[in-house]
């Protein structure tokens, strides 16, 4: 989720220079978007949110930020990197310094001498997610829910709009844009429902987004094969994961050759699982990580099937070298977890293990992984 893109993010008719405009199609750097937004960016794409907070503080207490937009995207990084840091009372503060997101002030017709020929909001996607994802996170399930389902009622009504207004190229790309976060925005409601075992609503929300789109995802399909599963309906979750199989040999532009075959793969694989079958799930997982050495969920899952087959050495091996290989895309809480647990059962000194593990952590890993996972 690009914490900068604004609701209305299509491109205008007529571009003005860059001076004039800091949002146009005509920018040479991100910086030209944003101030500094390179730098932002890079600490994001690292897990520095320590450090953003700071930048933005910075900015705001030497009054960098000089137009509408800066601030917006200044705040939507700070929201965002509280949010990561778990600081989720400060992180709804900051969102409430904000009116209501379809207020005037946050137009861009609305500053004509800064944005000309410019219209519509720039208040960035991230900040209406969060917006719903808050709550949740502080404990307001009900409330969370209600404001994610007003998320996607206003995402379907832009979609509307945007299929409405024609096939030109410009309008296609805003289609894409809004569909994508129509299948966003219903992944997060899915994923709230899944906690509570509510898999009839999940079921509900997965076929009627299915039925609505004009291309299948692939993605949504696996989804659905993944909540059959676990109400038992081992046949309807065949049945869904032998649908994504066919996709493969259609054009598809959501999903790379290698994405396609490990989601394929991975799909067999829990059919597998699910039939004690270990060491053929085990062959699927490793042809994952053949063609994706940072396939995580594949990773995972092979040590766990390692496991159950009795071979705990090298199902610790298989996490250890991941950790090696690729610690910033390796290192999750749930990999470092069944780590852990694994060490505990194989090893009489494993709190001195883990007391390694963990200071190698604090070394490597961004600023919001919870080391508490260690269980030192």
């Amino acid at each position: 989720m690009d914490p900068t893109t604004p609701d209305d993010p299509q491109p205008q008719p007529e571009p003005v220079p860059l001076a004039a405009d800091p949002l146009s199609n005509q920018y040479t750097t991100l910086n030209d978007l944003a101030h500094e937004l390179a730098s932002l960016q890079d600490l994001a794409n690292r897990g520095s949110w320590l450090s953003i907070l700071d930048k933005a503080a910075r900015a705001r207490s030497h009054a960098l930020l000089t137009t509408p937009h800066n601030h917006l995207t200044y705040l939507a990084y700070n929201v965002l990197a509280l949010s990561k840091l778990r600081r989720f009372k400060d992180a709804l503060t900051e969102l409430d310094s904000l009116d209501d997101f379809d207020s005037h002030h946050y137009r861009y017709e609305t500053y004509p001498k800064i944005y000309p020929n410019r219209f519509g909001s720039m208040v960035p996607f991230s900040l209406r997610w969060l917006h719903a994802l808050l709550p949740l996170n502080l404990g307001n399930r009900q409330e969370g829910l209600d404001r994610f389902y007003l998320l996607l009622e206003f995402v379907r009504e832009k979609l509307k709009v945007k299929k409405d207004q024609g096939n030109v190229n410009e309008n296609l790309t805003a289609v894409k844009i809004w569909r994508n976060r129509e299948i966003f925005v219903m992944n997060g409601i899915i994923t709230e429902h899944l906690k509570s075992k509510e898999f009839s609503v999940c079921l509900d929300l997965i076929n009627d987004l299915i039925k609505s789109s004009e291309l299948l995802d692939p993605v949504l399909l696996s989804k659905l094969g993944h909540i059959q599963m676990q109400i038992g309906d081992l046949e309807g979750a065949k049945s869904s994961f032998d649908k994504v199989e066919k996709l493969f040999k259609e054009p598809n532009e959501l999903l790379s050759e290698t994405e396609f075959r490990n989601l394929i793969s991975r799909n067999k694989a829990l059919v597998y699982l699910v039939g004690k079958d270990y060491v053929s799930a085990v062959r699927e997982y490793e042809e994952c990580i053949e063609r994706d050495g940072m396939d995580v969920v594949a990773i995972n899952n092979k040590a766990l099937c390692l496991m159950h087959l009795r071979d705990l050495s090298d199902s610790i091996k298989v996490l250890e070298n991941s950790l090696e290989r690729v610690p910033t895309v390796a290192l999750n809480e749930t990999l470092v977890v069944n780590l852990c647990s694994m060490y505990e059962l194989a090893y009489v000194n494993h709190s001195d293990i883990k007391r390694t593990l963990s200071n190698w952590i604090s070394r490597v890993a961004p600023d919001d992984f919870d080391s508490s996972c260690t269980r030192i």
